[in-house]
């Protein structure tokens, strides 16, 4: 009775860990959400955060839970996963997550807590447990979110001005600060159903090891769905707003049209990949994007410069944070 209650109290401590992750994933990534409508000056900050977080929550009425089955079942055999693994997993990402916010540096969550688990479990049991399928698409990913952004923000970014080429710019300038409130709601929406699903996903891993929950379970419990959409959601309400910087301002000049053209093919490229069930990052997504959108106005409109760095930061992100999550999972054996 004794090793069922410390089981018990153990996996609550995880959960609520999992749970303080998906907060940061939201608080991390608002600016993913937010930094153009802001930046364009369609909202105020505090609106936009709100604006934002709604459609966070939204998101759980509207996608399938393909992400998450992918994170819970198709990264890692479920088999080696025990509570030291999630443990090093949450720890990997909650510290590059916090590193990155730190610096202004627009990192991807998603690969954090993917890098994660798979140093947590590289640590345990090696290489020969991960799930080369899963991870490789997973990876493959972190190249085609951006392209796809890229060229689907440019896309819009050239019809737009076709379409518009014999309209006023004040008149176009009052339609899409309308039209942006569309797009960004729609990103959001994008930024809810993928990045909410992998906190999902991990909880749900760690439920079937604790053996709570069966591997044959088709669907992880409604309070795991629930509490994890409530806690991006509370996460984005409170924005990190050193990002919102970074991505709103620094990498190019927005105004509403762009952010518009910017927010619509992100958030494609999102809806895409959630259907498909890819852990996507939409710091990959958005980034892409608005350097598609800046570089149609002109290449020089876009500081590659900073962009160069924050793809640098996508590189380190998963063996960062598997690094990281190895040692958490080997300081966590003295522990629990």
């Amino acid at each position: 009775m004794q090793t069922l209650q410390i089981g018990f109290w153990v996996v609550a401590m995880l959960v609520l860990l999992a749970l303080a992750f998906d907060f940061m994933n939201g608080f991390h990534d608002a600016a993913n959400s937010i930094a153009t409508v802001v930046s364009t000056g369609v909202l105020k900050p505090q609106q936009a955060v709100l604006f934002a977080a709604f459609f966070n929550v939204v998101a759980i009425a509207v996608f399938q839970l393909k992400v998450a089955a992918t994170i819970g079942k198709g990264i890692v055999e479920p088999g080696v996963v025990d509570h030291y693994v999630v443990f090093g997993a949450l720890v990997g990402a909650i510290t590059w997550n916090i590193i990155t916010w730190w610096y202004g540096i627009p990192s991807s969550s998603s690969h954090a807590l993917i890098g994660g688990i798979v140093g947590a479990v590289i640590a345990k049991a090696g290489a020969g447990k991960l799930l080369g399928a899963g991870i490789l698409k997973t990876v493959a990913f972190i190249f085609v979110s951006p392209l796809l952004g890229f060229l689907l923000g440019s896309l819009m970014m050239v019809l737009v001005a076709w379409v518009c080429r014999r309209t006023s710019p004040l008149k176009v300038d009052r339609w899409f600060r309308r039209l942006q409130l569309v797009s960004a709601g729609a990103y959001s929406l994008g930024h809810g159903g993928n990045d909410a699903q992998k906190t999902i996903g991990i909880i749900w891993l760690l439920l079937i090891a604790a053996g709570m929950l069966g591997a044959e379970e088709k669907l992880p419990p409604t309070w795991v769905i629930v509490t994890c959409y409530l806690a991006i959601g509370l996460g984005t309400m409170f924005g990190g707003w050193r990002i919102v910087k970074t991505m709103g301002q620094k990498i190019t000049k927005l105004k509403p049209v762009g952010g518009f053209c910017a927010e619509t093919g992100g958030a494609l490229t999102l809806f895409i990949a959630t259907g498909l069930g890819i852990p996507v990052s939409t710091t990959h997504t958005i980034t892409g994007a608005i350097v598609g959108v800046g570089s149609v106005r002109n290449a020089s409109a876009v500081r590659w410069g900073v962009a160069g760095n924050i793809v640098w930061a996508w590189i380190f992100t998963i063996p960062a944070s598997a690094f990281v999550a190895a040692v958490a999972y080997w300081v966590s054996l003295s522990l629990f």
